[in-house]
C-alpha cells in the first residue's frame, strides 16, 4: 500500500462530475479571463467585502503590498520559517525583508520578538498562518497599532482556518492567499488571490494586476499581467463547496497521528482557541534522513517545510543574518519532517504511516 504524500488523484475522482461540469461551461462561454463568480464566492467565505483573483499567491503577496505603496527605504517584519514568497512579496517592491524568529511550540511568527525588530523604517507586518495554523494574532494587532504599522497576512496555508474564532486574513489591511494545486483550496495550475476590507486597496490591485488600467488602453500606471482565469475560477468554486468537509478531514486525520505518535516524536500542538486546518502535518524527530528513508521504502511519501531558514538561505545572505539569530528555526530545521496529509487519507494509510514512525524515530 502506498500513501501519497497529497492525493490529488483521489480528489479529483470524488468531485469529477463537478468539475468536469465546470469546466465545460468556462468551455462553452469562452469566459477564459474571469473569475468573478468565485471572487465574490470566496470573499463571502472568508468574510472580507472585496477579493481580487490573481496569478499566483507570490503575486498576491507582492501586489497588496505594492498597492500599499511599499518600496526602497522600507522595512517589512516577517517569519524567518516560511516559504521564500513571503519574503521575495517583500523584495519585489523594493523593501526589505525583517525576519524575527518562530515561536518553538506552533512554529508561527513569535509576537514576543517583534518590537525588537521595529525601526524608524518599518512600514508593516506580514505574520504567515504556516502549516495551516493561524500566527498569534491578538499581540502582533495590538503592536502594529502601537506602532502605527500595517498588517498583511500570508494566510498561503491557511484557508479556512480560525483565531478565537476570526477567520485567518480577517485581521489585517490584506490577506493573501495561494490556491496552488497541493493547498487545502487548489485550482488546477497557479492561481491565487488578495482579500480586503478596502475598497480602493482592492481597486488598485485590481489595475495592477492588468496592466494599470480598469479602463481599457487607459493606463494609470505600469502595472503587470496577473489575473485569475476562468478554468482556475471555475475549478476553484467547485473545491470551496467542499473545504470545510475536507479539513474536518484533516483535523481527523491529524488527531489519528498525534494519537498514535505523541510518546514517541514531537506532534503538532493546537493553540486554544484555534481552527487549525493542517495544510501540513509537521513532526519532529532526531533521526530525519533515517525516518525519511524508512517511509520512503515502505511507499510513504513526506518532505521538509522547511529545510533552510530564509536569513540564512543565499538569496538573503546579503542581509548578514547568522543562524544564532534564529535559534528556533535554525534549531528545528533538520528535525522537521511533515507526513502525509490530506482529506482522503484512510484509517489504514494513517496506521501504516505512524507504524513506520513510531518503529524509526527518534
Amino acid at each position: 500500500m502506498k500513501v501519497q504524500f497529497v492525493d490529488l488523484k483521489a480528489q479529483y475522482r470524488s468531485i469529477k462530475g463537478e468539475v468536469d461540469a465546470a469546466i465545460g461551461q468556462v468551455l462553452e462561454s469562452c469566459a477564459f479571463i474571469n473569475a468573478r463568480g468565485f471572487e465574490a464566492e470566496f470573499a463571502a467565505y472568508t468574510g472580507a467585502k472585496h477579493c481580487v483573483g490573481v496569478a499566483n499567491g507570490t503575486d498576491a503577496l507582492f501586489m497588496a503590498m505594492k498597492a500599499l505603496g511599499f518600496g526602497p527605504g522600507d522595512e517589512v517584519i516577517t517569519a524567518a520559517n516560511t516559504f521564500i514568497a513571503t519574503a521575495e512579496g517583500i523584495s519585489w517592491t523594493g523593501a526589505t525583508p525583517v525576519f524575527v524568529d518562530c515561536d518553538p511550540v506552533t512554529y508561527t511568527l513569535d509576537p514576543a520578538q517583534l518590537e525588537a525588530a521595529i525601526t524608524p523604517r518599518t512600514r508593516a507586518i506580514v505574520p504567515v498562518h504556516l502549516y495551516g495554523q493561524p500566527a498569534d494574532m491578538d499581540p502582533i494587532m495590538a503592536i502594529a497599532d502601537k506602532h502605527d504599522l500595517l498588517v498583511v497576512e500570508d494566510c498561503a496555508q491557511s484557508h479556512g482556518a480560525t483565531y478565537k474564532g476570526k477567520k485567518a486574513g480577517s485581521f489585517g489591511k490584506a490577506a493573501c492567499y495561494s490556491f496552488y494545486p497541493g493547498k487545502n483550496l487548489g485550482a488546477y495550475g497557479d492561481a491565487g488571490a488578495v482579500t480586503t476590507d478596502d475598497e480602493a486597496l482592492a481597486t488598485d490591485i485590481r489595475k495592477l494586476g492588468d496592466h494599470g488600467s480598469n479602463v481599457k488602453y487607459r493606463h494609470d500606471f505600469v502595472g503587470a499581467n496577473s489575473r485569475l482565469d476562468g478554468i482556475q475560477g471555475a475549478v476553484l468554486s467547485v473545491k470551496l463547496k467542499h473545504l470545510d468537509a475536507w479539513t474536518d478531514q484533516r483535523i481527523a486525520a491529524a488527531a489519528a497521528y498525534n494519537k498514535a505518535l505523541k510518546d514517541v516524536c514531537v506532534v503538532p500542538l493546537t493553540r486554544a482557541d484555534t481552527r487549525h486546518v493542517f495544510h501540513l502535518y509537521v513532526i519532529q524527530v532526531n533521526n530525519r534522513d533515517e525516518l525519511m528513508k524508512a517511509l520512503g521504502e515502505a511507499g510513504v511519501g513526506c518532505g521538509i517545510h522547511y529545510p533552510v531558514p530564509l536569513p540564512v538561505t543565499p538569496a538573503y545572505a546579503d542581509l548578514g543574518y547568522e543562524p544564532a539569530q534564529f535559534p528556533v528555526s535554525c534549531g528545528i530545521a533538520d528535525k522537521i519532517v511533515s507526513l502525509p496529509m490530506h482529506g482522503d487519507l484512510t484509517a489504514e494509510q494513517i496506521q501504516l504511516v505512524a507504524d513506520v514512525v513510531r518503529r524509526v524515530a527518534k
